[in-house]
């Protein structure tokens, strides 16, 4: 996967798991020196035995990666791929005295950490991006990515293009499908338009989107005319009908990743996915009445997401 033709990019991977492990795999794999920040075990981990990616779609691959608990050097691109409930904590890592000019390029789910992640950083290095894959973490240092696809795009905003562009290169040589748009608000909102019913109703029904697609369609469906109205409080104007048919297309086995937080325990996105589109549903004075019953059921079981 080496691209001769690109000097080295020095990178930065906050959150080594299913996306951010992805990522630092691949980018490593074509010579970038990738320095992983994470909390104290993982990083020793990471240090001593490297990454492994196992991928039928990108190819299998076995990495050396730095690794550090805080960034302690500059880097070129910086991509931040915690949690959204973890963010505020974990960007501490990265303080923006160290980062120097690198791109900040957050693959989080929802829209709200993009203007959070520029009150922290000077706005012209936070590069929105999204990401379609799935991409699990299995064991320490150990990434498994399933789906038949693996769609990323990113949007330039006020960073420098041509920087940019050599980011989406990189990743585009690595096997993923890379887009650069111009129109940052809608990058994000065409994600959460099928990210969003996908994740609140497998959860909800806790199973499988096949499942869960064939018991529920109509509340996906219906989520999905909900972001649309909403999108329009962000001048968005969404195509319901190319986010149904993703909803439609989509491997029967899928699980969201939201899914599969609350089945292991862990804190769920619940607030940055469907509390993003509520928020703005209020901006535009529209009803969402599936999303908030959606949301609402899934709070009460996990009253402290």
């Amino acid at each position: 996967m080496r691209d001769r033709y690109r000097p080295p990019l020095r990178v930065a991977v906050l959150g080594p798991g299913g996306i951010g492990g992805l990522l630092a795999a691949l980018l490593a794999s074509q010579g970038n020196p990738v320095t992983c920040v994470a909390p104290a075990a993982t990083a020793a981990h990471l240090a001593a035995h490297g990454l492994q990616l196992r991928s039928r779609m990108l190819g299998d691959v076995q990495v050396a990666v730095r690794a550090t608990t805080r960034l302690e050097e500059p880097v070129d691109v910086c991509v931040v791929a915690v949690k959204a409930t973890q963010l505020e904590r974990a960007i501490a890592a990265v303080p923006a005295a160290v980062l120097g000019d690198g791109l900040v390029v957050p693959f989080l789910n929802g829209i709200d950490h993009v203007a959070w992640l520029r009150s922290r950083y000077p706005a012209d290095q936070v590069v929105a991006g999204t990401i379609r894959i799935e991409s699990t973490r299995v064991a320490a240092g150990v990434i498994e990515q399933v789906s038949p696809f693996g769609v990323v795009e990113l949007a330039a905003g006020e960073a420098n293009r041509d920087r940019v562009e050599d980011l989406a290169g990189r990743l585009a040589a690595a096997g993923l499908d890379v887009t650069v748009r111009d129109d940052e608000a809608f990058t994000l909102w065409s994600k959460l338009s099928i990210l969003a019913p996908i994740a609140l109703v497998t959860t909800w029904v806790g199973a499988p989107l096949g499942e869960a697609r064939a018991r529920h369609r109509d509340a996906a469906v219906a989520v999905i005319g909900e972001i649309v109205r909403a999108a329009r409080a962000d001048g968005v104007e969404l195509d319901e009908a190319v986010a149904v048919r993703v909803l439609d297309g989509a491997p029967a086995g899928m699980r969201s990743s939201m899914q599969k937080d609350a089945e292991a325990g862990r804190p769920i996105e619940l607030d940055a996915i469907g509390g993003a589109v509520l928020r703005a549903a209020a901006r535009a004075g529209v009803e969402a009445p599936v999303t908030a019953k959606l949301v609402a059921e899934l709070r009460a079981r996990r009253p402290a997401t």
